[in-house]
């Protein structure tokens, strides 16, 4: 029941804090006790002088990256780094341990755009999310033992991550469900002879719909509905959205092959069906961090 229960808690908190644990505010300072001297007794007619007392010695703070002059620390970012590989079970390469120091940037930008938005996550806010969790207080404190994050970081670092998310979520529900979309479809080779060929064929008056299910017998060639910028082959967006309704492309050569493309409708404000919906959100929130980005000061000193 326990190990059960400790799975339901694991998959909760990577939820609300997977790759979102950046950019806390380091831990205090370990200050060094101060070093006194105390003189042995003197004879009455000598002066005696005591020391002054040491000054505290202050461990300097090791960043990971500093993002407008707000850090993520390398202690942060090392716990970030083993939470993962226990997520995925195998260490990381060394792409993929820069992949979760960007992570974190990113997220440390949408917090900061969260908080100049005049977002606050207060007190009672963080408590209700660490409640929603659903656990004992120890198996909490066993989980931030384990994932070495103090109590102060873990909630610092849960603020921030409710922070992100809220901005995340505000600038994907500003995405229109509706944008210019064409309806084509297409006519695929792996040779330039056949590609010359077919579309040979097509110039002579072959049906393109026809030739397209010779070689697409399930789908007969149809990329259904999608908005610019949507295709995995970006070459083929400048083509396919110059062409009217009944027209078709040239062969266009890309990674995957030799391409004829026809559209077969075209609207200006179409309906986006669910899933290239999610690609489009998608697509505004990384052009969104890329323009956060460029607009940043961001400073990475690890990996």
């Amino acid at each position: 029941m326990f190990k059960a229960k400790n799975l339901h808690f694991v998959m909760l908190l990577g939820s609300l804090i997977s790759c979102m644990l950046f950019g806390c505010q380091p831990e205090p300072t370990d200050i060094a006790e101060d070093a006194l001297h105390t003189p042995q007794a003197a004879p009455a007619q000598m002066e005696t002088d005591t020391p002054a007392p040491l000054e505290p010695s202050v461990t300097p703070v090791e960043w990971a990256a500093q993002v407008n002059g707000e850090g993520i620390s390398e202690v942060e970012y090392q716990a970030e780094l083993a939470r993962y590989r226990a997520a995925v079970g195998t260490d990381l390469a060394t792409e993929e341990e820069e992949f979760v120091l960007q992570d974190m940037i990113d997220q440390l930008l949408l917090a900061q755009a969260a908080a100049e938005a005049g977002f606050v996550v207060d007190e009672a806010m963080l408590q209700s999310r660490i409640e929603q969790l659903d656990v004992g207080e120890q198996a909490l404190q066993d989980w931030l033992e384990t994932h070495d994050y103090s109590d102060e970081r873990f909630r610092s670092a849960l603020a921030r991550s409710i922070a992100a998310a809220w901005i995340r979520d505000d600038i994907v529900t500003k995405v229109p469900k509706e944008a210019e979309q064409v309806h084509a479809r297409q006519i695929l080779l792996y040779n330039s002879e056949e590609a010359d060929d077919v579309f040979n064929q097509l110039e002579a008056g072959a049906d393109f719909e026809t030739l397209a299910e010779q070689y697409d017998p399930l789908l007969k060639g149809d990329l259904g509905w999608f908005p610019r910028g949507y295709l995995t082959v970006p070459e083929l967006d400048e083509v396919i959205f110059s062409l009217s309704p009944g027209e078709y492309s040239s062969i266009i050569e890309t990674v995957l092959g030799f391409h004829i493309v026809q559209v077969i409708e075209r609207e200006s404000a179409h309906p986006l069906n669910p899933n290239t919906y999610r690609a489009v959100q998608s697509q505004a929130l990384e052009q969104w961090l890329l323009d956060r980005r460029a607009q940043s000061d961001v400073v990475i000193y690890s990996p």
